[in-house]
């Protein structure tokens, strides 16, 4: 399917360390043929250990994922069909993005300010991670089951 019969979705939070870099890649392997994903950040950092390591265990591998700023995206250079933001703070600080069709709101706990041992925080991470899995399957089920993603096979 060429890239223009895709979806383009960019998933936006806070640091684009964790909830972001995990739906981005979620969506990209449940569904590469239907979307072409995006994440970004307000402030970006680096993307969390745990991140990698929660995606990891389910086979998906980050090479060539990494934090981005909102600004990469931003002046019409890229027009995504779904923005969403997955995290109170980047809804509450991006209330107007003129580059996307749809913006859709899916908070999550922050995994990375979590505090406990390695391996709370890491069951930290793999909590949040299927949560945003759940929702990413939920989500492109409403869009079949609507006839969105007719022809985008």
């Amino acid at each position: 399917m060429s890239e223009a019969r895709k979806f383009k979705v960019l998933f936006l939070c806070s640091h684009n360390s964790a909830r972001s870099q995990m739906a981005e890649a979620l969506l990209r392997h449940y569904s590469p043929e239907r979307f072409e994903t995006y994440s970004a950040g307000l402030e970006p950092s680096e993307v969390n250990p745990y991140t990698r390591k929660a995606l990891d265990e389910l086979g998906l591998d980050m090479e060539g994922q990494y934090a981005k700023s909102l600004l990469d995206f931003w002046g019409g250079k890229h027009h995504f069909t779904y923005l969403i933001t997955v995290c109170d703070k980047a809804e509450a600080k991006c209330p107007l993005f003129p580059f996307a069709t749809h913006r859709l709101y899916w908070p999550f706990e922050d995994p990375s300010s979590f505090q406990g041992t390695d391996a709370e925080k890491l069951e930290k991470f793999r909590q949040v991670r299927d949560q945003i899995a759940a929702k990413i399957r939920e989500w492109v089920r409403e869009l079949e089951a609507s006839g969105l993603l007719a022809g985008r096979v």
